[in-house]
């Protein structure tokens, strides 16, 4: 992969955090990236640079993840509403894990982080993109990692009942040059 092709921005108000982070993605070929404390700082970035990929953590002052997230993705005036966002976060609950993913986040990072953490996130948005959804309720990639075959209970999705559409919504997919 050629990381060294990636324009990352790291959203986190610690700054011994952003460090760890820069030195992980320094290691591995990243070459541009870009810092903010919070979700303003970074949305006034994502609006003067073309980002890749986010990573940002849950918990910030200011403007925190959830709400950068939301921002990003639902927004009118978002720069880049098909960005990949990572979320990063110590609070990696089951509840904070579902509102980081009903927010529109492609993929979830537990502190403490590791490089091959950082390395398997960047690797799973890059080759394996999920389509990206569009609808009343949520913006983002679509949050079905797999089809279970041995799931039993209803069929709620309109290709399992058979029923075909066009979504005209969806828009265009943002996959990172690399």
């Amino acid at each position: 992969m050629r990381f060294d092709l990636l324009k990352i921005l790291l959203v986190d108000d610690n700054p011994h955090m952003r460090l760890l982070l820069i030195e992980i993605l320094r290691a591995i070929g990243v070459r541009q990236v870009y810092e903010a404390l919070d979700g303003a700082e970074a949305l006034t970035i994502l609006r003067k640079v073309a980002i890749d990929v986010v990573f940002t953590d849950l918990s910030m002052k200011g403007l925190d993840g959830i709400e950068f997230v939301n921002l990003v993705r639902r927004s009118p005036d978002s720069p880049n509403p098909f960005c990949p966002i990572v979320m990063i976060t110590g609070h990696s609950t089951e509840r904070r894990v579902h509102e980081a993913r009903d927010a529109g986040v492609n993929e979830f990072l537990a502190k403490p982080v590791t490089a091959r953490g950082v390395i398997h996130r960047l690797s799973l948005l890059i080759e394996n993109p999920r389509p990206f959804v569009r609808s009343q309720a949520y913006v983002g990639p679509d949050r079905r990692r797999r089809d279970g075959a041995r799931y039993q209970g209803d069929r709620r999705r309109d290709e399992d009942r058979g029923v075909t559409y066009v979504d005209a919504l969806q828009g265009p997919k943002h996959t990172p040059r690399a």
